[in-house]
């Protein structure tokens, strides 16, 4: 059995207890529902695990967005485009102070 191949895991805390948290895969091919072949959960969240903004590809969902209590569709089209995204929603979250 092939398995999915860590590309990047990190994970960020900041000084107010905030924590930032990438994770992302190269499938070995790709699917019907992860086209791109990658697999990724990217998260931001205060101290005591309240989630404000995630992005992921859960199996069955595809790729999407949570930002604070709302879910949406997103349009993944490069890892790079995902990134930034995530990142731009946190600086947003974060009233410009990462």
């Amino acid at each position: 059995m092939v398995e999915a191949k860590l590309l990047y895991r990190e994970k960020y805390l900041y000084a107010d207890g905030a924590v930032r948290e990438m994770v992302l895969w190269k499938l070995p091919w790709p699917t019907t529902t992860r086209p791109e072949g990658i697999k990724y959960r990217l998260h931001y969240g205060l101290r005591g695990g309240t989630c404000l903004v995630r992005y992921d590809n859960e199996s069955g969902k595809g790729d999407h967005r949570h930002f604070r209590d709302k879910e949406a569709p997103y349009r993944f089209k490069s890892v790079e485009k995902l990134v930034s995204d995530f990142l731009r929603d946190i600086e947003r979250l974060r009233g410009g102070k990462t």
